[in-house]
C-alpha cells in the first residue's frame, strides 16, 4: 500500500501540490486524471522519491519512505518521452534491470520474451534504438520498466507517442497485466476517455489539488463537485447559471424544464455533457436551446458542434453527419434529465448518469 499523508510541494512562492492525502492499494489500477500542469508528474515524482515533499510524508507498506531516494526503492517509472540506452540492443535494454537484480539468465530470456511479445517488438530484439521508430522506442522503454517486478510502477502518459491501434491494445492489456502482480500501479493521463477504459480508481486533479477520488466509473457518473465534472469531461462540460422555483428550472424566460423532485428551490449551476445535446430531438422531454453555430467538425460518423448559448461557448457531440454553416442560427435539443446541479459552493446537489 502506498500512502500520502498531507503531502505538499512548494517551489519558491508557488505551490505545485496542495495538501494531499491518498491511499493506493495493490490490485487496483490507479489513474491520475488532469490537464497539463495539473500536478500529475510532480505527484508521481513525490511517490517515487525523485522529489521530496515540502511537508507531509510518504509511506509504503507501512514504512515511512519520505527521505529514501529512488535508487533505494524498487520503483519503475515510464515517461511520455522515451529513454533507452543507445549502445544496447532492444533485448539488452529490456533485460538491463533484471541483470542488475541478479536474475538467472534463463529467467531473463523468458521474461524479456514475454514482455516483447506484449509490446509487439519480438522481431526487433536484435536492433538498437536508433534503428527503431519513435513508437517502437517507447514500447522498448515501457517493456524495460514493466519486466522488472517493481513494488511501485508509475506510468506518466506512456501511450501518448504510440499509434492508435497499439494504444487501444495496451489500454486493454495493462490492467490485466497488473491485476496479477503484487504492486501498486499509478497511471497519469490527460484523457477522460482513457481513464474510463482503464477502469479501477481515479484521482481527479486540478491546479495541484485532488478534487475527487474513487471508483472511476462512479466519479464519471456522479462527480462530487463541478471541478471534478470539468476534469472528467472531454469535450468540455457545458455549464450555465439556473434558478429552481415552483417546480421549474429556469435559465431565462424562454428556456425552462420541470425540476427534479429532490432539488430544493434556489440558485444552481447546471452542467450537461456534450453528448446529451443533439441536433435532432430524441425525446419529447428534450429542451430546445437557441444556438449560434461557430463551427461544426465532422469526423467519421460523429459531429461536434461548437456554438454560443446563453453567452457562453457550448459543445454538442452526436452520432451522424450534421453539417452547419458558421454563423447559422438553429435550435439544439438537450436532455437535462442527465444534467448535474451544483450548489453555489460548487458541490453536487443533484444529478448523475445511469
Amino acid at each position: 500500500m502506498l500512502e500520502l499523508r498531507e503531502v505538499t510541494k512548494r517551489v519558491g512562492a508557488d505551490t505545485h501540490i496542495h495538501p494531499t492525502s491518498l491511499v493506493f492499494e495493490p490490485g487496483h489500477f490507479n489513474t491520475l486524471l488532469g490537464t497539463t500542469l495539473a500536478g500529475k508528474t510532480t505527484l508521481m515524482q513525490l511517490m517515487a522519491g525523485l522529489e521530496r515533499p515540502t511537508s507531509g510524508s510518504v509511506h509504503f507498506r507501512g514504512q515511512d519512505v519520505t527521505g529514501v531516494p529512488v535508487q533505494k526503492r524498487n520503483v519503475s517509472m515510464v515517461y511520455q518521452q522515451f529513454i533507452n540506452y543507445p549502445n544496447m540492443t532492444v533485448f539488452e535494454n529490456i533485460a538491463s534491470p533484471l541483470r542488475v537484480g541478479g536474475v538467472a539468465k534463463s529467467e531473463i530470456g523468458r521474461r524479456v520474451g514475454e514482455m516483447a511479445e506484449l509490446m509487439k517488438i519480438s522481431a526487433m530484439l536484435d536492433r538498437r534504438p536508433s534503428e527503431l521508430s519513435g513508437g517502437q522506442q517507447q514500447r522498448t522503454a515501457m517493456a524495460r520498466a514493466l519486466v522488472k517486478d517493481s513494488d511501485l510502477v508509475l506510468l506518466d502518459e506512456p501511450l501518448a507517442n504510440l499509434d492508435f491501434k497499439l494504444r487501444e491494445e495496451l489500454r486493454d492489456e495493462l490492467p490485466k497485466l497488473f491485476a496479477e502482480r503484487d504492486c501498486v500501479v499509478v497511471y497519469a493521463t490527460t484523457e477522460p476517455g482513457e481513464a474510463l477504459l482503464l477502469g479501477g480508481k481515479t484521482v481527479a486533479l486540478s491546479e495541484g489539488c485532488v478534487v475527487d477520488f474513487g471508483n472511476t466509473g462512479s466519479i464519471y457518473r456522479r462527480p462530487g463537485n463541478i471541478t471534478s465534472a470539468r476534469v472528467f469531461s472531454e469535450p468540455p462540460i457545458n455549464t450555465v447559471a439556473v434558478s429552481k422555483k415552483s417546480g421549474k428550472v429556469m435559465i431565462n424566460d424562454d428556456v425552462s424544464w420541470p425540476a427534479p423532485k429532490a432539488l430544493a428551490d434556489g440558485d444552481y449551476t447546471v452542467a450537461i455533457r456534450a453528448h446529451h445535446i443533439r441536433p435532432a430531438r430524441q425525446d419529447k422531454a428534450n429542451v430546445e436551446i437557441p444556438a449560434s453555430v461557430k463551427v461544426a467538425e465532422i469526423s467519421g460518423s460523429e459531429t461536434m458542434i461548437h456554438f454560443d448559448a446563453f453567452g457562453s461557448d457550448w459543445v454538442s457531440l452526436s452520432h451522424g453527419v450534421h453539417p452547419f454553416d458558421a454563423g447559422a442560427r438553429t435550435k439544439l435539443h438537450a436532455d437535462f434529465s442527465k444534467a448535474y446541479y451544483f450548489s453555489r459552493d460548487g458541490q453536487l446537489a443533484h444529478g448523475g448518469e445511469a
